[in-house]
């Protein structure tokens, strides 16, 4: 026993040298980076299937044809969803950095899945809520899992255009799910009181397909390399180059800069990452901090409380709910397929700045018409479907921010800290807010509450402007150093 845990340590001791993270870099992007995007991109639609199915149906779920939850239960089981993914965020963000990538999102999505799937046989509130924990929990657990798994296997000269078009899939699952509730809630096609049930039937059904996609998702080198595993790193990474190579015909160009030293360790110490997060890089901190609450508040504040502004101040009746929110859903998709290359090739700086700055200000500007009743809905419609299309790529941004600027050893742990803070204050928070604000029927109390997010994004963008950390075209490695290397 004594011998083995001697050779253990010395194995950990050990140093290595590789250029895995410049191999990975120079290589263009091809059909293997389509499938690698493919698979483990989906997470980020099915959260925006999830949350816009369930807003879409919370009035069949408090009606005699779904569970007869009263208000407080559905505000609840909407609180033990948020509660999950906070939770899981946390918890299956530190095992992310200490077992590795593949492992934990595997297991995100298949306790999102299930979950989901359990949801569709509830027969009562309390087996209910227990299964939003737990969706709550996978889909917690994905941000952390799959941000840092993308942008560790992504060439870093395309990094920001992958990561802002992997984040704007959420829309896309926004507006299936818009559809699908506006389907299933005509009654043409299933009975109203199955109808909800299939709804969490197609989330979780669509989740165990994509978790067998994921199967062949190889574990990120860069990660394997920290371990001391640099055999399997070095296999992964001859097989993308040889695949690149007999698609292309060309050959790869000459990996640049000096190797990289690293001593290999089975895992950080909770005290290196908080010195790490509140010494060296608390600036970092700050900034990723920042970005987070004012999306987070400004999404949360503005998309997912507008069904309850259209049924309080216009009348919109429940079964056109989700077809209000398809507009915004897809112009918040187009946002980062259209303006998402430009964070390569102007720069992390000028994009993040501008687009938290224009998203605020038209935020703010609509705030006085709406006060004062000069702003009907369809003109409403309009507005936030142009705010949405720029503020988009400013949310997406924000988790492209964090999984750059922190080491590589406490990266997915990075991404789940600042969004468990973002989604308690702005995910929490903003509904909170918005309940009582909507509650008093007075349109410029919700003009005050969009007010505070426009206020919330300029301040970011100010901070981004001064504190930002310029990563396109960058390593990974070159924007933040590795705590483990020499």
């Amino acid at each position: 026993m004594t011998d083995t845990m001697n050779k253990a340590r010395l194995s950990e001791d050990r140093e290595i040298e590789t250029d895995l993270p410049q191999r990975m870099d120079r290589l263009p992007w091809s059909s293997w980076h389509v499938r690698i995007i493919t698979a483990l991109g989906t997470s980020w639609l099915l959260d925006g299937l999830e949350v816009t199915l369930v807003g879409s149906l919370s009035g069949i779920l408090e009606s005699k044809q779904g569970l007869s939850l009263s208000d407080p239960q559905v505000t609840a089981a909407a609180t033990t969803y948020l509660a999950g993914a906070v939770i899981g965020a946390l918890l299956f963000g530190h095992l992310t950095d200490r077992l590795g990538r593949k492992k934990l999102f595997l297991v995100t999505l298949a306790t999102y899945s299930v979950a989901t799937v359990c949801t569709a046989f509830s027969q009562g509130f309390l087996f209910f809520a227990v299964c939003r924990f737990f969706t709550g929990l996978g889909i917690g657990g994905e941000y952390a899992a799959i941000n840092s798994a993308v942008d560790e296997l992504i060439p870093g000269k395309v990094r920001g255009t992958v990561d802002l078009f992997v984040n704007g899939t959420f829309w896309v699952g926004a507006s299936v799910g818009s559809v699908t509730a506006l389907v299933l809630l005509g009654g043409s096609l299933f009975p109203q009181a199955t109808s909800w049930r299939y709804a969490f039937g197609i989330g979780g059904g669509l989740g165990l397909l994509v978790l067998l996609l994921r199967l062949a998702v190889p574990e990120s080198p860069r990660w394997l390399m920290l371990r001391g595993r640099e055999e399997e790193a070095e296999t992964i990474v001859r097989d993308v180059e040889q695949r690149v190579t007999t698609s292309s015909g060309k050959a790869l160009p000459r990996p640049e800069g000096e190797k990289l030293k690293i001593t290999v360790r089975d895992h950080t110490p909770w005290k290196e990452i908080f010195v790490n997060m509140l010494g060296e890089n608390r600036q970092r901190s700050f900034l990723g901090l920042a970005l987070m609450i004012a999306q987070s508040y400004f999404f949360n504040a503005v998309f997912f409380t507008y069904a309850l502004v259209g049924k309080r101040f216009f009348h919109v009746p429940d079964q056109k709910l989700p077809l209000q929110l398809l507009p915004f859903a897809i112009a918040s998709f187009l946002g980062p397929f259209v303006l998402g290359p430009l964070f390569d090739r102007i720069g992390r700086k000028p994009m993040i700045t501008a687009t938290y700055a224009i998203a605020g200000i038209l935020l703010g500007a609509i705030c006085l018409p709406f006060a004062t009743g000069s702003l009907r809905l369809k003109g409403l419609g309009i507005c936030f479907s142009i705010i949405f299309f720029v503020a988009s790529s400013a949310a997406s941004a924000a988790y492209l921010t964090v999984s750059e600027i922190f080491p590589l050893e406490i990266r997915a742990f990075a991404i789940a800290l600042f969004y468990a803070i973002g989604t308690c204050i702005g995910g929490v928070g903003a509904p909170l807010l918005f309940g009582v604000l909507i509650h008093t029927g007075s349109k410029p109390a919700v003009a005050a509450g969009y007010a505070l997010g426009a206020v919330l994004m300029v301040g970011a963008a100010v901070l981004e402007a001064f504190i930002g950390v310029e990563a396109a075209g960058k390593s990974l490695e070159s924007v933040s150093k590795p705590l483990q290397s020499k």
